[in-house]
């Protein structure tokens, strides 16, 4: 897997979230995206995202690469890898095929490192007790 990191422009982003901007809702983009505003509710893409310094995410993330400067509370599911930087900060479930997190991040979490989410559980069904036969002597 190529390391995304240096294909990054942050000069060419499709989509932005400036600092003094909050935004509730569902985020869907394409390209790169990058937050350091708030943001509450659900995001949805197979891009970049990167949540710089200044980013307050809160939400449920379904990403293909995402890059966490800033703080992140809530699931994440990354097709790619999740890197976490010294200044980020998360909170919540992180599934994703590579984690990367760097020295003096902040990391509160369940992990699972998998290509594949983990499949549902099924409880277990109680045993039938078996059938009584009537034998004559």
């Amino acid at each position: 897997m190529e390391d995304r990191k240096s294909e990054i422009d942050e000069n060419n982003l499709t989509g932005f979230l400036d600092k003094d901007t909050q935004i509730e809702g569902e985020l869907i983009f394409k390209g790169s995206f990058r937050i350091d505003g708030v943001f509450k509710g659900k995001i949805n893409s197979e891009s970049t995202l990167i949540v710089g310094e200044n980013g307050k995410v809160e939400a449920d993330i379904i990403i293909g690469f995402i890059i966490i400067n800033g703080e992140v509370k809530g699931n994440i599911q990354a097709r790619e890898k999740v890197e976490i930087n010294a200044s980020g900060r998360v909170i919540g479930t992180v599934t994703s095929p590579t984690l990367v997190v760097e020295e003096g991040a902040y990391l509160e979490s369940s992990c699972q490192t998998s290509e594949l989410p983990p499949p549902p559980e099924h409880p277990e069904e109680p045993e039938k007790p078996e059938e009584e036969v009537e034998t004559e002597y």
